[in-house]
């Protein structure tokens, strides 16, 4: 039978009406499957990649943070290390998993620092990653041997400018955190210092102790022991704000009368790029509840880091103010990786 044209349009209506109906079917399907999901997020491992080596201030905060989500999750929280190119293999690595919340990154702010560093890194630390949460600030405190006549900042900094060159530093190795933390330290304050880069905290440590060097940032927690002791002398405690645990140093903020010289190390935790909103704000809330908890604060602290949480806003706010703040540092003092 022939149809008429005003068949042929009212069939094409049919089908246009039954398709849309489809769609609406599978969308809605699709959407409700996806809320199941994350309702019922986590229901198997999840995987926090550490990209440093065990026994690190990371480390041990992954350790503990995951411990404590694994007995509130009642699942598996398994911290994994992928230490190797200052970082970049184990942050790669994350970068190139599934954005579903059980893969995850607990790294510091060398995510940002290594960007001004290396020529190329196989990440992007906006566009490959999703914020969770800020987890903590690890504070650097700066020390001379006692046999540099400077009880206080203001006289270091007298010392330096009147033998330029001639008082020397040492750090764990070009591109840490601790040479960084000094080269913004000579920026801000116009000295000049000698670097004497070492394989490690340790080396550096022990030449500072025998005189070999003449200061170093250390962190506050690793240097307290030593300077009670009398074997150094600590300067400043803390970038724009005091250390608890020596309340009686200034910050180096105060100590040089600049705002802008956080020297710090922050913590973070971030996911890859597009993980659901849903499943961020669900490890979010529980990662600052752990955080406010006093056994895992005073566990934190004794490893010399501050607990802080805040938003994944916070945390991407900071990633995004220090990549810029931190490639500057590196250009102007011309700084190579080892």
């Amino acid at each position: 039978m022939k149809m008429t044209k005003g068949s042929e349009v009212f069939m094409f209506r049919h089908v246009i009406r039954v398709a849309g109906a489809l769609a609406s079917a599978l969308a809605f399907s699709w959407s409700a499957s996806v809320a199941l999901a994350q309702e019922a997020y986590p229901d198997k491992p999840v995987r926090i990649v550490v990209p440093f080596t065990p026994g690190t201030g990371i480390d041990i905060l992954a350790r503990t943070l995951g411990q404590k989500l694994g007995e509130d999750w009642k699942q598996a929280v398994v911290v994994e290390n992928r230490p190797g190119a200052s970082g970049n293999i184990g942050t790669e690595a994350v970068a190139k998993s599934a954005p579903d919340g059980y893969t995850l990154l607990m790294t510091a702010a060398t995510i940002v620092q290594n960007r001004g560093l290396f020529v190329s890194i196989p990440y992007d630390p906006i566009k490959d990653f999703a914020p969770v949460a800020p987890l903590a600030i690890g504070q650097l405190a700066l020390v001379v041997n006692p046999a540099v006549k400077a009880k206080t900042v203001k006289e270091f900094i007298a010392l330096a400018k009147a033998n330029p060159g001639a008082l020397t530093y040492g750090s764990p190795g070009n591109g840490t955190p601790h040479h960084l933390a000094m080269e913004l330290f000579k920026s801000k304050t116009g000295i000049v210092l000698l670097h004497v880069p070492y394989k490690g905290t340790a080396g550096a440590t022990q030449d500072l102790l025998g005189g070999q060097i003449n200061a170093m940032f250390l962190p506050v927690h690793v240097a307290l022991p030593l300077v009670a002791a009398g074997k150094l002398t600590m300067l400043a405690a803390g970038g724009t704000k005091r250390s608890a645990v020596t309340p009686d140093v200034p910050s180096l903020a105060e100590a040089t009368g600049v705002r802008d010289i956080d020297i710090d190390i922050w913590y973070g935790l971030y996911t890859p790029a597009r993980t659901p909103p849903a499943i961020i704000g669900k490890l979010n809330a529980s990662i600052n509840k752990l955080l406010t908890s006093a056994e895992v604060s005073d566990t934190l602290q004794k490893q010399g880091l501050v607990p802080t949480g805040g938003t994944p806003e916070q945390l991407g706010e900071m990633t995004r103010t220090d990549l810029e703040r931190w490639a500057k540092v590196v250009q102007d003092a011309k700084i190579q990786p080892d």
